[in-house]
């Protein structure tokens, strides 16, 4: 069993949160936003966060405490403890699997922003301006020694925090980045207002344009707040097994999804006020951050300054996500193989690392193989996006609603009102079954 104590059990709250809120906020969501038409998206992607995302969010970190353990032996021994199959063990190992496909190629992404980082601190990006910021971002795709040497870099840094024990460091960052880098938004988000293009970006965001709605903009609301908030990953259910009975679990939850949601509107109104300002694609895909603001951070006085701050942010926000992606899975290979943590942490981050040049080689030479219309990266992210994560989220749904005993979950939520109580239970029961099940087969049968 898992030794909790005070300091460590706040740390691993900050960790939970800093696992949350990352580049799924700052990256994924401004441009999934983008593709997918602006404010209509992003009304039904608060609506899945809060009303399925709150719910499963709460239900891993309920296993996760009681089960005390990697999330396929939590989920067993919750399920044992209810008289029920140890089998529901498989349902943790699809959030491990979920977790491992993400890092893929989610380390390469976290690869560009300390490239950026680099960029910033050696020229500020003086002079950049939208033509020069598009080239840039197409010469970083095309230099696979570049792309490999900073994602390299970055699981070298993942690396050495799991290796380390990620209860000396990486909370202890969170505790100070994550406000620093809330406060940063706000402040690039108020220059917008006087720099242009700040209320076109608002009118975009938050008016909803409902004919613009496809079950395709429902099924990318669903996959962005899984992602976004880090539900059916394994990570939170591990962060769970750290939580001792004094934290409470529904607090701890609002208190995530409030944070992840914040930065999400935050860092679309400090994009999308620069799409609009120069002339951009506001549907430009996975690299419309990195060609944004560097145009934004050339044209604002003290840019330089901003510029590294925000891509140093922008990287320990990126980092703090990858140590919860490959904790997840370090956590259950210590466990199961009775390893040591060095060699669990050498083998996940060097798996990583193997697999992340094919995602790499995805974005130029290996950019016309493909399955169907995906190359490999589309294929990882269709497969972790749209088949685990609301799988994974079903399962859980309908673990802690159906299997679990009740009188358990009520244990766990000690803190929460009956009214409380009550609505989580309906709502895992069923809201959320019925939800997933129909977000999964609209996804595997587009």
């Amino acid at each position: 069993m898992r030794t909790r104590t005070g300091p460590l059990d706040l740390h691993s709250f900050m960790a939970s949160v800093g696992f949350a809120v990352g580049l799924g906020n700052i990256w994924r969501f401004p441009y999934v936003t983008g593709e997918n038409g602006g404010a209509a998206f992003v009304l039904i992607y608060l609506g899945c966060a809060f009303l399925i995302g709150v719910p499963i969010l709460m239900a891993e970190l309920m296993i996760g405490r009681r089960g005390d353990a990697a999330p396929p032996i939590a989920m067993a021994n919750v399920a044992k403890e209810s008289k029920r199959s140890p089998q529901w063990r498989w349902v943790g190992g699809m959030g491990l699997l979920a977790a491992f496909t993400i890092e893929i190629v989610y380390s390469v992404v976290v690869g560009w922003v300390l490239w950026y980082l680099f960029k910033a601190i050696t020229t500020g990006f003086a002079g950049v301006d939208a033509m020069n910021a598009e080239a840039q971002f197409t010469a970083v795709l095309a230099d696979n020694w570049g792309m490999l040497f900073w994602t390299l870099a970055g699981l070298a840094i993942t690396g050495l925090i799991i290796f380390a024990g990620i209860k000396n460091g990486i909370e202890r960052a969170v505790t100070i980045m994550m406000p620093l880098m809330f406060v940063l938004l706000l402040v690039l988000a108020g220059f917008n207002i006087f720099a242009g293009g700040f209320w076109e970006a608002v009118a975009w965001l938050f008016t909803p344009d409902f004919s613009k709605v496809s079950y395709a903009t429902v099924l990318a609301a669903i996959g962005q707040a899984f992602f976004s908030i880090g539900v059916a990953m394994g990570g939170m259910m591990t962060y769970g097994s750290y939580l001792p009975r004094s934290i409470s679990i529904s607090q701890s939850v609002l208190i995530i999804v409030i944070a992840d949601t914040a930065v999400a509107l935050l860092a679309g109104l400090v994009i999308f006020p620069a799409v609009f300002n120069f002339g951009l694609d506001p549907a430009a895909g996975a690299g419309l951050i990195f060609q944004t603001l560097p145009v934004a951070f050339a044209q604002m006085p003290g840019g330089y300054v901003f510029a590294v701050l925000f891509f140093l942010m922008l990287a320990v926000a990126g980092i703090t996500s990858m140590v919860g992606l490959v904790e997840s899975v370090n956590a259950w290979i210590e466990e199961h193989y009775g390893v040591s943590r060095h060699i669990s942490a050498l083998v996940v981050v060097g798996s990583v690392a193997v697999l992340s040049v094919l995602s790499i080689l995805s974005y130029n030479v290996l950019e016309g193989l493909s399955v169907g219309d995906r190359n490999f990266n589309d294929v990882m992210d269709y497969f972790s996006n749209q088949i685990l994560l609301p799988l994974g989220g079903l399962f859980i749904a309908i673990f802690a609603g159906w299997f679990m005993r009740r009188e358990h979950s009520k244990e766990e939520f000690a803190t929460l009102s009956a009214p409380g109580y009550a609505i989580w239970y309906f709502l895992i029961r069923y809201v959320v079954p019925p939800a997933l099940l129909v977000i999964f087969i609209l996804g595997v049968t587009e």
